[in-house]
């Protein structure tokens, strides 16, 4: 008993060493978008900008158009470096973060998303459970736009006394659980969920879709 309890102990103190390493990966990368990349196509659209000031007027609606482009890159890229950063998730909450990927999806136009939510939001005691509960919501996204074939993503968040209810649902192809490799992405959501005590669903239908249902018994504040 002793051997299993010092294993289990080994198991979750490496989880949370390995969770913290692509974190910071997570920061670094997010950064990089925001500082860098963003600069760039900040510099390319004020530059974009003058050049549609002195062209020919029939080349104008073609400067616009890529000016309007570099514009809506620019918007994606410091939306996607929100979404990578922990400190701003952190910053924001997790249901602000929440939205602003829904948001980024939309715009995107990979896949339509839509945003519930019940109940009147509960402030965490431990900001990164907000940043682990994320990271799970934002595998499953992952996991649909590159599987599913779906069409309509809808997440839903449910505020009770004691839990916070979330659950993910796509319309896509859906697997058979029987057949599937557990990967690391199905590895990771739920190895993730044990980290903060949240109970973690994962169902699938084949040809119907698949829902990722999250229990997670907060610490208010």
């Amino acid at each position: 008993m002793k051997n299993i309890e010092q294993q289990k102990q080994f198991d979750e103190e490496l989880l949370i060493t390995q969770q913290e390493i692509q974190e910071e990966t997570l920061k670094q990368v997010g950064r990089e978008l925001h500082d860098n990349v963003g600069q760039l196509l900040s510099v390319a659209t004020m530059q974009m900008n003058s050049v549609a000031k002195v062209v020919d007027s029939e080349i104008k609606p073609k400067v616009a158009s890529a000016s309007e482009a570099l514009k809506e890159s620019l918007a994606e890229v410091r939306n996607l470096s929100r979404s990578l950063n922990s400190d701003v998730i952190a910053n924001l909450g997790f249901e602000a973060t929440v939205k602003n990927e829904i948001d980024r999806l939309n715009k995107s136009g990979l896949i339509e998303a839509k945003l519930n939510t019940v109940g009147e939001r509960v402030n965490f005691e431990n900001n990164k459970d907000e940043i682990i509960l994320f990271r799970i919501l934002q595998e499953f996204i992952s996991n649909t736009l590159k599987y599913a074939e779906a069409e309509l993503i809808i997440v839903s968040l449910s505020y009770d006394s004691s839990l916070l209810t979330i659950t993910a649902e796509d319309n896509g192809v859906g697997f058979d659980h029987d057949q599937i490799e557990q990967g690391s992405g199905l590895t990771n959501m739920s190895k993730r969920s044990e980290l903060i005590n949240a109970e973690f669903q994962l169902e699938s239908v084949q040809n119907e879709g698949t829902t990722l249902s999250l229990s997670y018994p907060y610490r208010t504040l």
